[in-house]
């Protein structure tokens, strides 16, 4: 009687089990910082897109389109990418000059620009909507050009570009302090001017780090809540902002909309970051040619 010969069957490992097994083969810093990010980032996100989830497709789209929504998303996502190239233009020539130029006090000026970490928010919001009121030092003499700052959109601004410009001056800060002098001087042997030396040899290295610092104040400026809930009127269509209206939402208990609507902050937030990220990387490799 002839015998059958064996049959090898082979038994595949689930993926979650093959995972595990990997994840325990990795050395205790990758384990410390996935667990870590995990805890801190991945869950808290992944948390909000399924509280977001229990509402119906039609149920989500219309709050997340709702007219108030909508203005609340341009005057978040306008103004805060104003504010970032705003400090884009002006943290790039403080950085300079505390970098390039040795002058009176240079110490205590560049400790005042961390001032906006320290500072509490609120703090920042008050002071700024006491200074730019129509009363205060700086909006008493703009009241009589017809230029009212304090609860208006443009007070939004000026709280976003005062929270988000120590990002671009810290970010640009140590690459100029880095950059060769020696370089700039053999353009100026060459004949260039000291624009040109500027535009065609310093301003090519320095514009990843300068898109880094504006992609760090625009993060920082959407998410701004403490000094924009004070110095703005928070009037629907006007100057509201998402944060604020989250909040709103948040007190009237509607948690479902109060999590669509950071949904698509968030969303929007991720989209424009991968968007500076890619002109970075786009202008790295061609800062490398």
């Amino acid at each position: 009687m002839a015998v059958s010969p064996s049959v090898e069957v082979e038994v595949k490992t689930p993926v979650w089990k093959s995972f595990l097994q990997r994840l325990v083969r990795l050395p205790w810093t990758w384990r410390i910082t996935l667990l870590y990010l995990a805890v801190m980032l991945f869950l808290p996100i992944a948390a909000m897109f399924l509280k977001a989830s229990t509402e119906p497709p039609a149920r989500f789209w219309a709050i997340a389109t709702s007219p108030i929504a909508l203005a609340t998303y341009n005057v978040t996502f306008v103004t805060s990418i104003f504010a970032a190239l705003l400090n884009g233009v002006f943290g790039t020539l403080i950085a300079w000059v505390l970098v390039r130029y040795d002058f009176p006090l240079k110490r205590l000026i560049d400790a005042t620009v961390d001032l906006p970490f320290a500072l509490p928010t609120s703090v920042a919001g008050l002071t700024l909507a006491t200074v730019y009121s129509d009363n205060g030092w700086v909006g008493s003499l703009l009241a009589p050009l017809g230029i009212k700052v304090s609860f208006t959109r443009m007070g939004v601004a000026v709280a976003m570009i005062f929270i988000s410009l120590p990002f671009v001056v810290r970010t640009v800060q140590p690459v100029l302090q880095e950059m060769e002098h020696e370089i700039e001087e053999a353009a100026w042997c060459l004949g260039a001017s000291q624009w040109q030396t500027f535009w065609k040899v310093i301003l090519p290295p320095l514009f990843p780090t300068i898109l880094t610092g504006i992609a760090l104040g625009f993060s920082r400026a959407v998410g701004e809540y403490g000094s924009t809930v004070i110095i703005s009127s928070n009037t629907p269509y006007q100057d509201l902002i998402a944060p604020v209206l989250i909040f709103q939402r948040l007190e009237q208990y509607d948690y479902s909309g109060a999590t669509v609507i950071g949904i698509v902050l968030l969303s929007i937030s991720l989209v424009l970051l991968l968007a500076i990220n890619f002109l970075q990387a786009w202008a790295r490799r061609y800062d490398s040619r």
